[in-house]
């Protein structure tokens, strides 16, 4: 089975590993997956006018318990026997079947199926915190060998811990642990990908001498015995000939050197290398990362989204641990970071979620991040293809069916809280007088059983009241006579940027929506405010800026 390469997921990440991604066929995996912190986490989206506080949905429930579906996987991952077997039967034996073992219950299978998909010069990073940490390191020597483990990495997200010290009664965290394992002793890793630059005191303090050019402090130019003995590099320079390991660089360098002024010499004859600050390469990265911060409300490429990650901290990873071409898996990608880093770096990716607004947020951020042909790059394997399929997901989980057809018509789903707007289950925003920066919505309302004329008249007073441009109810099945003459009483909006009408109320199917049809109203382009726009991203090879590209319908 080829793997497929450059392609979106929707579903469980455990059945979609088994099914679709084969053995050693993955480079870099990145995943950070839920910490069991006993906690909803929402997506946040601003409101356009400003006046209310940001609008908010639950994209996922980050608490585990026992039960009986955690007993079965637990028997399952025990029958497979081996160091995972023991590691998990010790665990119960420790934690009982508390919540935690019910977590690593979860996460004990996926990490077998990401040993397998890992090529054997692969790596692995997984994002976790200490409250999980360590039982995940005991997991992942399991799975990968403890001789696999290189690095706990600890990440300062932020200079403020979370939380209340006083009331806690203990230190506060603001740390991230990265756990990098590989699958063997022959993997990729170049650190020199992640210099970072040294700060002004650094700089003082390292180059602490001075001449007529400047600072400098005194580096090598000749060989050491541990290197070897070179006799191609033994020659005579102004007087001096090394010893049999001869110089570091061969003549034409050395007098290149000493022209810039950059070749020294001590009393006693021997010479030096005077090091410029201009051609510091920075320092190599350690196991602690405190110079990526955590992406602050006003970060350009802050989305919304609860859990995610700057793209400095992934670019750091695909590039020490991956090359060009190689093949990036993320198994709980959220809103896509490390999708959008592997796409940057000219990495090729597999991104796994399962909810649909993840998939649609990350849609919107390929998108708007990397242009219009991005579009014929990529697939998404697990969404509605059919008008059965649609049924079937909307009697699975109806607010799932709700995010796949707002998600569609490049809109946001409503927020989900006490007190919301009843009958509005998508709005989309666009800017209809670009140059006055007048706002104006769509809301969405999306029926997957049986639907009247009455919705119709529900959805005009939610449109009347709400002051929207257009309001769309999407249907299942194909609209009566009476509703499409109910939904011709509401008139016409006019847009005063295309001095074009469209229909004030739409009806549109799911068929509709299969086939690429979406809402009329004013073409989108850069004028789609709906969701925040994530920041331009110029891709490694990129020689010309790309045209902007607007939601995809």
């Amino acid at each position: 089975m080829p793997v497929s390469e450059n392609v979106l997921y929707y579903g469980d990440n455990l059945e979609i590993l088994r099914r679709y991604v084969p053995t050693e066929s993955v480079d870099l995996v990145y995943l950070d997956p839920p910490f069991n912190s006993k906690a909803d986490y929402n997506v946040l989206f601003a409101e356009q006018s400003g006046e209310r506080a940001a609008a908010q949905i639950k994209a996922f429930e980050d608490t585990w318990h026992w039960d009986t579906d955690a007993e079965l996987v637990f028997r399952e991952t025990v029958a497979m026997g081996s160091g995972v077997a023991q590691v998990m039967l010790a665990f119960r034996g420790y934690l009982g079947t508390s919540d935690m073992l019910a977590y690593l219950t979860m996460m004990a299978p996926r990490l077998v199926e990401l040993h397998r998909v890992l090529a054997p010069t692969g790596s692995i990073y997984l994002h976790c915190d200490p409250t999980a940490s360590h039982y995940l390191k005991i997991l992942m020597d399991a799975v990968f060998g403890a001789l696999n483990y290189r690095n706990d990495i600890i990440w300062r997200r932020s200079i403020n811990p979370k939380g209340s010290q006083h009331k806690a009664k203990k230190y506060g965290v603001y740390t991230d642990n990265i756990l990098f394992y590989t699958k063997s002793d022959r993997f990729m890793f170049d650190l020199e990908r992640a210099r970072t630059p040294l700060t002004e005191e650094e700089l003082v303090t390292k180059y602490d001498r001075k001449d007529e050019n400047g600072q400098f402090y005194d580096g090598p130019i000749l060989r050491a015995p541990s290197m070897g003995l070179r006799p191609n590099l033994v020659y005579e320079y102004n007087g001096f000939t090394p010893g049999p390991e001869g110089w570091r660089v061969n003549r034409a360098e050395l007098e290149a050197i000493d022209k810039r002024g950059d070749l020294g010499w001590v009393s006693g004859g021997k010479p030096y290398r005077k090091l410029r600050p201009k051609d510091d390469r920075g320092k190599p990265v350690g196991s602690l990362w405190d110079d990526i911060s955590l992406l602050n409300s006003q970060a350009a490429e802050r989305l919304g989204y609860p859990t995610q990650k700057p793209e400095a901290l992934l670019d750091r990873i695909v590039s020490v641990s991956s090359n060009d071409g190689d093949i990036i898996l993320d198994p709980f990608c959220g809103c896509g970071t490390a999708i959008a880093s592997a796409e940057r770096l000219g990495r090729k990716w597999i991104g796994i979620d399962i909810t649909h607004l993840a998939i649609a947020l990350i849609r919107h951020r390929l998108h708007h991040a990397f242009g219009r042909k991005i579009t014929k790059t990529y697939r998404v394997i697990g969404e509605p293809v059919s008008l059965p399929d649609a049924r079937r997901l909307a009697n699975e989980d109806h607010y799932q069916f709700q995010w796949w057809a707002v998600g569609k018509l490049g809109g946001r789903p409503a927020e989900q809280k006490k007190g919301a707007d009843k009958g509005i289950d998508g709005r989309l925003f666009f800017d209809d007088n670009p140059a006055k920066g007048t706002t104006q919505q769509v809301v969405i309302s999306v029926k997957s059983g049986q639907v009247a004329p009455t919705h119709l008249r529900d959805l005009r007073g939610v449109v009347d009241r709400e002051r929207a441009a257009i309001g769309v109810l999407v249907m299942m099945r194909q609209p009566t006579k009476a509703m499409e003459t109910e939904a011709a009483t509401a008139g016409f909006y006019r847009s005063p940027w295309t001095n074009k009408d469209y229909p004030r109320l739409q009806l549109v199917t799911v068929e509709d929506i299969l086939e690429g049809w979406g809402i009329e109203m004013p073409p989108l382009g850069p004028t789609n405010v709906t969701l925040k726009r994530p920041k331009r991203a110029k891709r490694k090879s990129d020689k010309t800026r790309q045209e902007r590209m607007e939601f995809p319908s």
